[in-house]
């Protein structure tokens, strides 16, 4: 089924997420570095406050949050996402964004409005690009009615929902939607931002390393309508 709701996702109730959210603040709060936490702020742009820690560290410390939890189900996916994006520091939303990933196959297409809500708040590059490839790629690998969602999605005023749908075939290989994917470029080969011009060749890019004269063709057909960047993230594998 398609998903059109835009709407601020309630917040559902989960024991499971309750565990994992108490084990969460209380391994990574007590792991915190100040001394790291001023550059990494700074290097993302002061989107949010950090934490201070370090990928090896912080993927270390998530083994120990979800060591022995069971399975979670959407509900549950659903709380620990919403309840991490409440929190403050980056780590917490790059740990839901984990989670989501390691879950992915039992998220449904009804979770697309929550995956639209976590794009779209506090959006920078370091959690959407992975929330388009991983979480919104999958779920409409998983159901192709979503498509229609992320047509309405290319054309979005939000900058940042117009990228995830860019990316979200990144992993598709040879089950990319050729067609949509020129047809998205297309759509926002005017775009002025930084962020659209290197989704699109970051995409094309990927696609040609399984069909490189597919790319090429289409860039010699309508290189003239993408900006250099674009083109040059496209072709950067390939030649021209």
């Amino acid at each position: 089924m398609s998903v059109t709701g835009v709407g601020s996702p309630s917040l559902p109730r989960s024991p499971l997420a309750d565990t994992v959210l108490e084990r969460l603040t209380a391994t990574y709060g007590a792991a915190a570095d100040p001394a790291r936490a001023a550059p990494m702020r700074a290097y993302m742009k002061n989107v949010a406050p950090f934490l201070g820690l370090t990928t090896p560290v912080r993927r270390a410390l998530s083994r120990t949050v979800v060591e022995g939890t069971p399975r979670p189900d959407e509900t549950d996916c659903t709380a620990v996402a919403l309840r991490c994006w409440r929190l403050p520091e980056r780590e917490y939303q790059y740990f839901a964004v984990d989670y989501l990933r390691r879950h992915a196959r039992v998220l449904s297409s009804g979770f697309l409005p929550v995956a639209r809500h976590l794009v779209s708040t506090t959006p920078w590059w370091d959690t959407v690009d992975l929330l388009a490839a991983h979480v919104v790629g999958a779920l409409v690998a998983a159901d192709p009615a979503l498509k229609a969602d992320m047509d309405a999605w290319i054309v979005d005023e939000d900058l940042w929902i117009a990228r995830t749908a860019l990316l979200h075939q990144l992993r598709y290989k040879e089950r990319t939607d050729t067609e949509r994917l020129f047809t998205y470029c297309l759509h926002q080969s005017g775009h002025p931002d930084f962020f659209i011009r290197k989704a699109i060749g970051w995409a094309l890019r990927e696609y040609a390393k399984t069909d490189p004269e597919a790319v090429r063709g289409f860039l010699a057909r309508e290189k003239g309508r993408f900006a250099p960047l674009s083109v040059r993230e496209a072709l950067k594998n390939i030649g021209a």
